[in-house]
């Protein structure tokens, strides 16, 4: 079984990680001394004793650090990304002690250079051979070994998706023996998994002692009965997971406060209501909005006479959209369209081959352009550079009473362009999936986030192949 051998498989990865971390030095040491490369004054100072008596307390600190950095949790589940990410935490936090190390020692002739080196040899290294011990693994799960055992506890939604994700993942190494549910009859199968008895199965099965993992997954009606399970299943000493049933209502990352040893989930984590997120991004939007409008002030210029000279009416039109906390503004844009009464303007969105669009107004719609002035909002403080695209009133209306979560994109201010936008989701698109776009990118805001929507609305976001 898995938890008789993890142990001696994370002793082994340790073990690994401190040959790896070994090495890496002596490599160091040897591209910079003997090949010479990033000479420096210290060069030659030190003994070679010194550098590797170094060793003694740099590869147990590693370790530790690489502990508490998550790297040593199973990689059944957990990404490349997330790995290198960890990775690089680790090796940066490692490096910044040693530097403080050799400040506090007053040791000025221990090489940085060569610090420098083993902090990029240690990463690359450590990366290569954690993706080939990652692919040994799941290549081993595939063929049927290294496989984990595990029980599902109550037939629900929960449940079913579990099942669908272990099914889509063959490399987890996941085996589900069966379903305890004291609703579902017994044999009913769900994608080759049967329900295999009652909740109280329990007491003969966990004494036999052949499974890896329990997975709660009790349906909301049942929770009643969870506390008596997780007890019953820690007395057994299996490991035990909880997969709630309201995984629909609250964000994949449940953002929880201790209230003096009461326990509270946030049902929703919105990073922009930090003070200082907020008054950063506000900044960036201010600074950005601001350069923007000297860059494209000649290129609105011309779109200005061209919307002019080609049809009547004015050239800037604006139209109430709904913002942060619900508030209405007037957003502005070029003019695409022939002028129209407010009746004709509610009608619903531009189609395709639209008579009210005009000849100059098809060009900027497709491009884009029609949105420049937008940057005026911005520097009001309607609009964002980067945030969930606004909506009319009366979609707003329509849209919160079918789509579920649709209101929580006004927790945060609208943007010129967004997650969704970036993605493919502009015009006439699915209105949900723009929404769960919107709701990863308000739970999932930091200032990189908002920088590389830049950078992609930059190579991908002008042209809009959806905008009649």
């Amino acid at each position: 079984m898995i938890k008789d051998n993890q142990k001696y498989f994370n002793r082994l990865h340790v073990f690994i990680d401190g040959f790896i971390i070994a090495i890496s030095y002596a490599l160091a040491w040897f591209i910079k001394f003997r090949i010479g490369v990033f000479s420096d004054k210290a060069e030659g100072v030190l003994p070679i004793g010194v550098y590797f008596f170094a060793l003694l307390f740099i590869v147990p600190i590693y370790l530790i650090i690489y502990y508490f950095f998550g790297l040593y949790t199973s990689k059944r589940m957990q990404s490349r990304r997330i790995e290198l990410a960890n990775i690089t935490k680790a090796n940066t936090v490692g490096v910044a002690l040693f530097f403080v190390t050799l400040y506090i020692i007053n040791q000025p002739d221990f090489s940085r250079s060569m610090i420098f080196i083993f902090y990029c040899l240690n990463m690359v290294i450590e990366v290569i051979i954690r993706n080939i011990i990652r692919y040994i693994l799941r290549t081993f799960r595939k063929k049927g070994f290294n496989l984990k055992h595990i029980l599902l506890i109550g037939y629900s939604r929960a449940a079913e998706e579990y099942i669908d994700r272990i099914k889509a993942n063959p490399q987890w190494g996941y085996v589900v023996r069966g379903i305890l549910d004291d609703h579902i009859e017994r044999g009913t199968m769900y994608r080759g998994i049967k329900v295999i008895g009652r909740i109280d199965n329990l007491f003969i099965i966990l004494p036999e002692n052949k499974l890896d993992e329990i997975s709660i997954t009790l349906s909301l009606s049942d929770y009643e009965r969870l506390e008596q399970v997780v007890n019953l299943c820690e007395k057994s000493g299996v490991h035990t997971k909880f997969i709630p049933d309201y995984h629909s209502v609250i964000p994949s990352r449940p953002y929880t406060e201790d209230l003096m040893g009461l326990p509270v989930i946030n049902i929703r984590h919105v990073p922009l209501t930090n003070t200082l997120n907020m008054i950063v991004k506000r900044s960036v939007d201010i600074a950005g909005a601001g350069v923007a409008l000297l860059i494209f002030s000649p290129l609105m210029l011309l779109i200005a006479l061209a919307v002019k000279l080609t049809s009547e009416g004015p050239v800037i039109y604006s139209q109430e959209r709904v913002g942060l906390h619900n508030h209405l503004f007037k957003m502005y844009k070029f003019r695409s369209m022939e002028i129209q009464t407010p009746t004709e303007e509610k009608n619903g969105w531009t189609v395709k081959n639209d008579p009210r669009v005009t000849r100059i107004g098809k060009i900027i719609r497709r491009t884009s352009m029609d949105e420049l002035p937008q940057f005026f909002n911005i520097l009001k403080g309607d609009m964002s550079l980067v945030g969930p695209r606004p909506e009319r009133p009366l979609f707003v209306e329509k849209f919160k009473e079918e789509i579920p979560r649709y209101m929580i994109k006004h927790q945060v201010r609208p943007g010129l362009t967004g997650w969704a936008q970036v993605n493919g989701y502009r015009g006439n698109t699915s209105i949900r999936k723009r929404v769960d776009y919107d709701l990863y990118y308000i739970e999932n805001w930091t200032m990189g986030l908002d920088m590389k929507i830049l950078f992609l609305t930059i190579f991908k976001g002008f042209i809009n192949k959806n905008a009649y």
